[in-house]
């Protein structure tokens, strides 16, 4: 279904390791959505993030699984699995040539930290994917609000939050509670996550 009374649905997308989710990411793509106006924001769990920067992460089952487990009853996130099904580097211009072929009516957002709207330039096929989808970046303070690309940037609560700091708490023994959903704390908890080094 494309058309909601004849306008082009709005999808919002927010990528990500996801390892593990948290009440941050949760709270942005909410917050941005309903700012924006959009039908459904989308999580994309990238299988491997495309970082010169090798990020390790746990398995994608787990992953997957939390962002599940976050967005149960959040009937406006969306999961999307096409770059874990797809598995190797996780390029967004890969997933968004997916994404339009199968719904080329829709308009697409993708959401960004105002810290990564700095590293663009360096984003696989940029200048095509530029014209694919709009780039919505999110305030962070220190970070400029300027770009040689076009930006659309919406302020939300600013959280000081990360999956390394949660991965962190986790190793040290510390309550994460609060950090992420309960249910997410819970698996994180019963399936033993993150006590080893990543």
């Amino acid at each position: 279904m494309t058309k909601v009374n004849g306008k082009k649905r709005q999808i919002g997308l927010m990528g990500g390791t996801f390892n593990p989710i948290h009440t941050a990411h949760l709270m942005v793509a909410d917050q941005v959505g309903q700012k924006l106006g959009f039908d459904e924001v989308h999580l994309i769990p990238s299988y491997l993030p495309p970082h010169v920067d090798e990020k390790k992460a746990i398995a994608s089952q787990h992953r997957l699984k939390m962002v599940e487990l976050a967005t149960e009853d959040n009937p406006n996130l969306v999961i999307d699995q096409r770059e874990l099904r797809r598995q190797g580097k996780s390029y967004t211009y890969d997933t968004m040539k997916e994404l339009i072929a199968e719904d080329p009516e829709a308009d697409y957002y993708f959401i960004i930290g105002g810290d990564e709207v700095a590293y663009l330039p360096k984003w696989y096929k940029i200048d095509e994917l530029v014209q694919m989808v709009h780039f919505v970046g999110v305030s962070r303070p220190g970070y400029p609000q300027e770009s040689n690309y076009p930006i659309i940037w919406v302020d939300v609560p600013q959280i000081q939050l990360s999956s390394s700091y949660i991965r962190q708490q986790v190793k040290q023994g510390c309550s994460i509670r609060y950090l992420v959903p309960e249910k997410v704390r819970e698996y994180i908890a019963e399936e033993g996550l993150y006590l080893d080094e990543l």
